[in-house]
């Protein structure tokens, strides 16, 4: 699983979450789980908390969780997120992480799928001088 991307692809996943955290106080997480079992959503959740991501300060953390081996993914955004978004938010994020992956181009639409997320983030949750990065950059691994 930890092969699953390049080490290039990986440093660009990460430097695409810290250039997408520049513009947001969002927290942005990339998590691969090699055996998911359950719901995705469900795992992912489960994942969520085990990572400390409603820790942060105003509960504004996202997970792209992605089970490689099942071909799916989930996108959770913790409950000060969920409280200020149109019910549609993830939806676009959502639709260019399938048209990637239905290609092979996992570390495009995760790359992709960060960068909006930050953009569309700025909006609810803009960058303040002050903010601390209060999670990992790097992508996790669980099920090894």
């Amino acid at each position: 699983m930890i092969d699953f991307f390049t080490k290039s692809q990986g440093d660009e996943i990460i430097i695409a979450i810290r250039k997408a955290e520049r513009n947001t106080s969002g927290e942005i997480r990339v998590h691969l789980e090699a055996k998911c079992k359950g719901e995705i959503v469900h795992a992912a959740r489960k994942t969520f908390k085990r990572l400390k991501m409603q820790k942060t300060k105003d509960r504004n953390g996202v997970l792209f969780f992605i089970a490689p081996e099942r071909k799916e993914f989930a996108i959770i955004g913790d409950e000060g997120i969920d409280k200020v978004v149109p019910e549609n938010f993830w939806e676009d994020i959502r639709d260019a992480l399938q048209q990637n992956f239905k290609h092979a181009q996992f570390k495009e639409g995760i790359v992709a799928g960060v960068a909006r997320v930050g953009e569309k983030l700025q909006t609810y949750f803009p960058y303040q001088e002050d903010d601390e990065n209060e999670l990992p950059d790097e992508i996790s691994y669980g099920g090894q």
